[in-house]
């Protein structure tokens, strides 16, 4: 119960956020119509592919969907939020989420396609296997990806994640390591203001 509160919570934080950055989109109204403002606002899903690293050299795998937001400040600037949720195929019950937010900086065009690289902070949460417990760290999240723009309000991406869990705990008679989940996320995206 308390995790379905916890993702409805979440949701329900983007789309205020989202209502509330519509203020700022509302202004291109006055704007003449020879030229547009930048700041659009991008709100989407997508589904993930991770590579666990839990437990050590495994090769478990997890996946999840997301939620993510993004605010494009200018031509190559943008600020995403994003929330994921990783609970299909964890090994003995695990599960793993994270809710990140920080900039990302685009390349320009190429056609229809924009490559963009981008560094998010926040929580990682994992529950551990075996009930042994959950934890939350600390998580820097790099990335890079690609939008493909199919018209004026919609987008799809895929994207390449590689997270540090900063603190994250080493285990009893293995080599001390940090908890890296790393992987693929495709997703959509749609422009609810012009």
């Amino acid at each position: 119960m308390l995790k379905w509160a916890t993702k409805t919570w979440v949701v329900a934080s983007f789309a205020l956020l989202g209502a509330a950055l519509a203020c700022t989109a509302a202004r291109a109204q006055v704007e003449p119509s020879a030229y547009r403002g930048s700041d659009t606002l991008w709100v989407g899903a997508d589904a993930a592919y991770v590579n666990a690293s839990f437990p050590y050299q495994s090769g478990q795998h997890l996946a999840g969907i997301g939620v993510f937001a993004d605010f494009n400040v200018n031509v190559r600037l943008a600020v995403e939020a994003s929330a994921h949720f990783l609970d299909f195929s964890g090994f003995e019950s695990e599960t793993e989420s994270s809710y990140l937010a920080g900039p990302r900086y685009r390349f320009g065009r190429h056609g229809r396609f924009q490559p963009y690289a981008q560094g998010l902070l926040g929580i990682g949460k994992i529950h551990y296997p075996f009930s042994i417990g959950d934890a939350h760290y600390f998580d820097i999240a790099p990335g890079a990806g690609v939008n493909y723009q199919l018209n004026s309000r919609w987008l799809v991406r895929a994207e390449y994640e590689y997270q540090l869990w900063i603190n994250s705990p080493g285990y009893a008679n293995e080599p001390n390591h940090q908890l890296r989940p790393n992987g693929i996320l495709i997703g959509i995206a749609f422009r609810p203001f012009r």
